[in-house]
């Protein structure tokens, strides 16, 4: 598999397996055979990853990538063998950082939840193509990823405000939006992914769609409440 195709999610899904360490692989820096250039991408996945690692408490020496080609058998077995004994030191995954396992599985959880979101607002830094390996600690600063978790958004549709014109469930790229006929529509906040499109395409003489930076979105509406009763015209 390219690196290129490395995700954010797979990294974390492997410690939420319970790996002690990813390593991941990638042909030499323009190198690629690809005009797409992916393994750029896979070193700023890294990047980003090792900083959500930090924020949640995980060593981020439990992840590494490197840059070699098919011919170079030597420097492969090198580099893994290596980050095989620097895993081995640090211990099971938790062990060495003191976090106790339901603690850990709760936010690395927490985190695969917020991937999403996480990629949306750094793509376009996951887009970058670094030249330097000095400018690899600038890319993504711990102050900023700390910032980003504090200041995660939601969307909320007010029931005061919903007319049910199905304008934001119809363009949700990822149907986390209930509803129907004359029915409030709600945000199932589960499988929301914060892209913010239900925010930009609800119409403005509605405005029923509320963003919120750092706190949860309110509980939703009960089935039993979401009835929109129109108002009967009136005869001139």
């Amino acid at each position: 598999m390219c690196s290129g195709r490395v995700d954010l999610s797979f990294i974390f899904r492997a410690f939420q397996n319970g790996m002690d360490g990813v390593f991941i692989g990638g042909c030499h820096l323009n190198e690629c055979n690809y005009i797409t250039h992916g393994n750029y991408h896979a070193l700023n996945v890294v990047l980003l990853a090792k900083r959500v690692m930090q924020h949640i408490g995980i060593n981020p020496d439990r992840l590494n990538i490197e840059f070699m080609s098919g011919a170079e058998a030597n420097l492969f077995v090198e580099v893994v063998n290596r980050f095989v004994d620097k895993v081995k030191k640090l211990g099971p995954l938790g062990s060495t950082e003191g976090i106790d396992q339901n603690e850990l599985r709760k936010r690395v959880s927490e985190v695969s939840k917020l991937i999403p979101y996480i990629k949306i607002v750094n793509q376009e830094k996951l887009a970058s193509r670094l030249t330097d390996p000095t400018d690899y600690e600038k890319l993504f600063t711990q102050d900023e990823i700390d910032a980003l978790f504090k200041e995660v958004v939601s969307y909320y549709i007010d029931p005061a405000k919903c007319q049910a014109c199905s304008t934001c469930l119809k363009r949700c790229p990822v149907v986390a939006i209930e509803g129907g006929k004359l029915q409030v529509h709600v945000i199932d906040q589960d499988k929301c992914i914060k892209c913010g499109t239900c925010f930009e395409v609800c119409p403005p003489k509605f405005g029923a769609v509320t963003k919120i930076v750092g706190e949860p979105a309110p509980p939703p509406l009960p089935l039993e409440k979401r009835a929109i009763v129109r108002k009967a015209k009136t005869a001139s």
